[in-house]
């Protein structure tokens, strides 16, 4: 089983691409900044309610996640405060893997997921466990490494509940939808030749579409009633 590691190589082609880039720290999570212009903090957010449902209009359909607060009150306000700013907007689904996981998280623009990567959030006790259709943040091995970068489990995935990543909502609708997203690129860099997530950080969307442009993506994601 592939791991939700974010600790991944420079693709063979870097130099071709990007020079003296930094050194990334990762699982399937990339972290980010402060608050941007392009997806500014509003003021006002306070803490998710209870439960929310969140529609991720995608290119192949729509999904619907229902968030329990209760799950995992920090993994789901961040993603209530995500949601509500816009920043999954445009999101490719980069990390898309037969059987393991989808993962999405990565703005378009890099100055913004940049800007993220160093608003981590504080761990959730696992409440749950990883099985089919359950949606949590990706993180590094390190405590509090939480940033923007989430998964929608494609199986039951019991070595994610040893590694303590901690769900907090469901694929309640349009499982089927995640089920045909693009997955044949495979994994990044070093276990594949898909997208290489330090890359993506440092170019954005411009990379996936010059390199990956079979990715399905999020076109927008709203909370609904």
């Amino acid at each position: 089983m592939p791991e939700v590691n974010q600790n991944l190589e420079f693709s063979k082609d870097r130099q071709s691409l990007l020079k003296n880039r930094r050194t990334w720290l990762g699982l399937l999570a990339a972290p980010a900044i402060g608050w941007l212009a392009a997806c500014g903090k509003p003021k006002g957010i306070g803490p998710a309610p209870a439960q929310f449902k969140t529609v991720l209009h995608t290119s192949k359909g729509d999904v619907v996640i229902l968030v329990h607060r209760d799950w995992a009150p920090n993994g789901a306000d961040r993603f209530f405060e995500l949601v509500k700013i816009g920043y999954f907007n445009r999101n490719y689904f980069y990390r898309s893997l037969k059987g393991f996981v989808v993962q999405w998280g990565l703005n378009g623009d890099p100055k913004v997921s940049k800007d993220w990567s160093f608003l981590t959030i504080k761990d959730d006790p696992p409440q749950q466990k990883n099985r089919r259709g359950t949606v949590s943040f990706a993180q590094t091995g390190e405590p509090n490494s939480r940033t923007t970068q989430v998964f929608i489990n494609l199986a039951d995935n019991p070595a994610l509940d040893e590694e303590k990543f901690a769900p907090f909502g469901e694929v309640v609708d349009g499982m089927n939808v995640v089920d045909s997203f693009y997955m044949d690129y495979g994994d990044g860099p070093p276990r594949g030749e898909g997208p290489d997530v330090k890359i993506v950080l440092d170019i954005g969307n411009d990379y996936i579409e010059h390199r990956f442009n079979k990715l399905d993506f999020i076109k927008k994601a709203q909370i609904v009633d």
